[in-house]
Order: structure tokens, then C-alpha cells, then sequence
């Protein structure tokens, strides 16, 4: 049998029973194609499902489009019954991520599955079986392909849509994932937060002590020097997470790239700066929940040659009143001031102001309670968790 293709049958002490499952590495226009709708098909009657735009999954997973490949390697598989897709995986060597940490992982990414355990083991050994031949005694995700991107599993949380750049999947995959053989690496955590519940008056008060003990201004991204503002936000982000786990640096050209995809979404009244004597030490980042409006497209911006995608997508977009808090970040030796309490308060009351009803704090480590605490004090309300997993191979 030719090493390009895997017959999956029973093994002796595996969940899974013999199938008529094939697993083969995606190869031709055709296979790219059959991995990138296939998880139209799967959510198809799945209300809380938000199809990606299908050009925007073209391009990510296009080498001389997206700057991840221009370090790292992945290596899709899509799994078929009876010519059928009914699975899909990517097998992921990110250089960067075992650089930064000294370790020899390898990753998985872009998981879809039926519920089936035969698929799915087929789809985990396959990237496993890749994994293994570059070298790596384990592998870990999902990742699409870092934490810089859409990464983990949804085990808790099903009752609503995703926020923006969110993972949603089907109850079972927890189920798929530990009958293959995975366990628990890190659990993520979102949490909901609404405008119309005033911040409790004591967290206000210290906030605004602190701004003024420190000599704190915030402001809002200038647009017209957006170039530089990206600058001043990447010096602060790769210094400000370089402590948490599953941190990895990006490069210029990809920080850049994600930068010209957020430039068309975000509101600059909420992505914010906070200076010390003219000098940037955080920012938050926070943007209007989009997902609303690409539920409305469908996942193509033309049918039938028209534009009704893109029609249907600017309409929503004019009634989004949700947000996503992306991120927040300090940097060392201005940590542990209040800071974060001054660019959530900043947040909060401008939200209100611009007719935002509240949004999505995300994600947050499970373990990172300093800043748990802070959300909480807040009236943050924990409501989703996601799951990273790892085993050996």
C-alpha cells in the first residue's frame, strides 16, 4: 500500500473497528478544495456555527499568502467513506514555538471530524505518523497553526456563537480527543462582560488614583499613523506575553499581515494606548464581533455572480453591538500598577458610549489568576472554556 494513503483496520486494543475509512495528504486543487468546504458541510445545521469566509481560508492556507509558512511547515490530510469527505487535519511543525520554549513538539490544527471514532483516530494517527517522521516524540493543539491564530477546542460554552477568531466545534470532539488517546495541556478561558452593569465604584475610584499617581494617558490609535501605531503595539506585545505559556513571538511580516486584516474591522476608539511620560507600556485591543456579520454572508461574498454576500455582510456589520477584548498587554516593570484596570475601564465606557451592549473577554489561561481576578472584579462572567491537548506519538 503506498505510504501516501492509510486503510484504517482494527487494531487490537484500539477504540475504533475496522472501517472503510481512507486518510491521504491533501495533494490537488481538488483535495484543497474538498479540506476547506468540508466544514460547511459538517455545521450545516448547526445555528451557532459562523462560516469563515471562504477567499480569507484560501489565503491562509496559501504559503505565498500567509508569512506563517514562510518559517513553518504543515501538511494537511482529509479523510473519506466511500469518496466522501468526512474529516480533515493538519500536521504543523512550528520552529519558532520549540526555539522559544527548548522543547521538541510538534502540532495539530484545523480538526474537523464526524462523529465517528474511526475518522477521527485515523485523522490523529496520520498527523501523529507526520509529526513522528520530522523528529518530534509528541504533538499538541489544536493549533491553526499558533496561538497567534484560532486555536483550541470548545468543551464548555455551546449555548452561543463564537466571538470573532473563536473556535466553535460539535459537543462529541472532547470525546473523539480523549478516546484517542489525548489529555488535558492548558485550558483557556473566555468571559462575558456587559456595558449596561456599571464597574463597582471602588475599582473606578483606585483606577482613577492610579492613573493620576502614575502620570497614565490613554488614547486611541491614530489611524493616520497607523504604520508607526503597529510598530509601538508589536515592541509591546512580544515583551508583554513573553512569560505566559503557549507564547510565541510573531515576526514582522506576520504581525504585519494580521495588522492589514484588523485594520478593516477594528474601531479605533477601542484600541488603546497607555503611556508614561510619552512612552507606550500597554494596550488593549478590542473589536466589533464581526462573526455576526459573516454568519449573515454565508461564507461567500458573490452568488450567482452578484454581490449579495458582501451586501448582506455590510447591512450586519451595521448591527453589531457586540465586542471581542483580543487582548491587553503591559510591560515588565509596569505590571502590577492597575494599568489593566485603567485600559478596562477606558474600554468599558467608550463601548457604552459608541451603543456596544457588552462583549467577550478572550482567552485568558486558566491559571493566569492575576488577571482572572482583575475581569472578575470587573463584573466579568466566566462562560466558555476551551481546551488545548496533547499526547505522544
Amino acid at each position: 500500500m503506498p505510504a501516501s494513503v492509510k486503510k484504517l483496520r482494527a487494531v487490537e486494543g484500539s477504540a475504533p473497528a475496522a472501517s472503510d475509512v481512507t486518510i491521504t495528504p491533501v495533494q490537488s486543487a481538488a483535495d484543497r478544495e474538498g479540506f476547506i468546504r468540508f466544514p460547511y458541510t459538517l455545521y450545516a445545521n448547526d445555528p451557532n456555527w459562523v462560516p469563515p469566509l471562504e477567499m480569507e481560508r484560501k489565503d491562509f492556507l496559501d504559503p505565498k499568502k500567509n508569512p506563517w509558512f514562510e518559517f513553518g511547515k504543515a501538511q494537511l490530510f482529509l479523510a473519506r467513506r466511500n469518496g466522501q469527505v468526512v474529516g480533515r487535519i493538519a500536521a504543523v511543525d512550528d520552529p519558532h514555538w520549540n526555539d522559544f520554549y527548548k522543547t521538541r513538539t510538534g502540532f495539530f490544527g484545523m480538526f474537523e471530524s464526524i462523529d465517528d471514532p474511526a475518522v477521527a483516530h485515523g485523522l490523529f494517527d496520520a498527523a501523529a505518523s507526520w509529526v513522528k517522521a520530522q523528529g518530534f516524540p509528541e504533538m499538541m493543539g489544536p493549533f491553526n497553526f499558533s496561538t497567534n491564530y484560532e486555536c483550541a477546542v470548545l468543551v464548555e460554552g455551546f449555548e452561543s456563537p463564537p466571538a470573532i477568531m473563536m473556535a466553535y466545534n460539535p459537543r462529541y470532539y472532547d470525546a473523539l480527543y480523549t478516546g484517542a488517546g489525548f489529555t488535558k495541556a492548558k485550558d483557556l478561558w473566555a468571559y462575558d462582560l456587559s456595558s449596561s452593569v456599571p464597574p463597582p465604584e471602588k475599582v473606578v475610584r483606585i483606577a482613577e488614583k492610579i492613573r493620576q499617581r502614575e502620570g497614565i494617558v490613554v488614547r486611541s490609535i491614530r489611524m493616520e499613523d497607523f504604520a508607526n501605531e503597529v510598530k509601538r503595539v508589536k515592541d509591546i506585545y512580544n515583551a508583554a506575553w513573553e512569560d505566559n505559556w503557549g507564547f510565541v513571538p510573531m515576526t514582522d511580516r506576520e504581525f504585519d499581515h494580521l495588522a492589514k486584516e484588523m485594520k478593516a474591522i477594528i474601531r479605533p476608539e477601542l484600541v488603546l494606548l497607555a503611556e508614561v511620560k510619552g512612552e507606550p507600556v500597554a494596550f488593549s485591543m478590542t473589536v466589533p464581533d464581526a462573526n455576526y456579520a459573516l454568519k449573515a454572508a454565508g461564507g461567500r461574498l458573490t452568488k450567482y455572480g452578484l454581490p449579495i454576500g458582501l451586501l448582506k455582510l455590510f447591512l450586519a456589520s451595521r448591527r453589531i453591538r457586540r465586542l471581542r477584548l483580543i487582548t491587553l498587554g503591559i510591560k515588565e516593570g509596569f505590571r502590577k500598577r492597575g494599568i489593566d484596570a485603567v485600559l478596562y475601564l477606558e474600554t468599558i465606557t467608550t463601548a457604552k458610549k459608541l451603543g456596544y451592549s457588552g462583549g467577550e473577554i478572550s482567552w485568558t489561561l486558566e491559571d493566569n489568576h492575576l488577571v482572572n481576578r482583575a475581569i472578575e472584579m470587573m463584573g466579568g462572567k466566566k462562560t466558555k472554556t476551551y481546551r488545548i491537548y496533547r499526547r505522544t506519538v
